[in-house]
């Protein structure tokens, strides 16, 4: 009898297995044609035909191609800001940290997909949740590299760290919109360090 409950669970799981993977393959797939064709349209054949299943695989998965976009940009935002961690574990001091941060952040090849996905969930209040789950798990992961770096350190910030890596993201992500949305400029415009308050001096008083 165990044996038999054993072997049902064993096929049930499968078909849960082999849904992970599909979505997995697809969103991988998406992050990296928008990757390799960055600004042009990609098509739902051509997502079904890079990750090895179906089309009609997309909308079961995701409901439509618009949210599988916001997870692929979103995919590719986080491998980039684990790149942009290692870069800033290699800064001698807070500042040169923020300079560093702050500079790889804004040449990170993710954010205009990013941008396009935030453009999205506005336009597409359907969309709003996969957008606000993602940047919950941007933020999370911002929060947690932070407090991990404060406390081998020995550096402090003058915010709570959410905030800090809310308020940092926020400015990055609206200098992106912004430029999409046609504002004039450069990187060397927006002083995204200066959304930072960690340190290593000591504090006042």
């Amino acid at each position: 009898m165990e044996k038999k409950r054993t072997e049902a669970q064993s096929t049930s799981t499968r078909p849960r297995d082999r849904g992970r993977a599909t979505r997995h393959r697809l969103i991988e797939a998406t992050a990296r044609l928008c990757k390799e064709r960055p600004g042009a349209e990609v098509s739902v054949a051509e997502i079904a035909n890079a990750a090895g299943v179906f089309p009609n695989q997309v909308t079961y998965y995701f409901g439509s191609k618009d949210s599988l976009l916001v997870h692929a940009a979103f995919l590719g935002l986080l491998h980039d800001a684990r790149r942009v961690e290692r870069i800033g574990r290699q800064a001698p001091d807070a500042a040169t940290f923020g300079r560093n941060i702050a500079r790889a952040v804004l040449a990170m090849p993710s954010l205009p997909s990013v941008a396009r996905a935030l453009a999205s969930g506005i336009s597409k209040p359907e969309l709003t949740p996969v957008v606000d789950q993602h940047l919950r798990l941007l933020f999370r992961q911002s929060e947690r590299f932070a407090s991990q770096l404060l406390d081998s350190r020995g550096w402090r910030a003058r915010r709570p760290l959410s905030v800090e890596a809310r308020t940092f993201w926020s400015t990055a992500l609206g200098a992106v919109l912004l430029v999409r949305a046609g504002a004039h400029g450069t990187n060397a415009d927006l002083d995204l360090a200066g959304a930072l308050t960690i340190h290593d001096e000591p504090d006042p008083g």
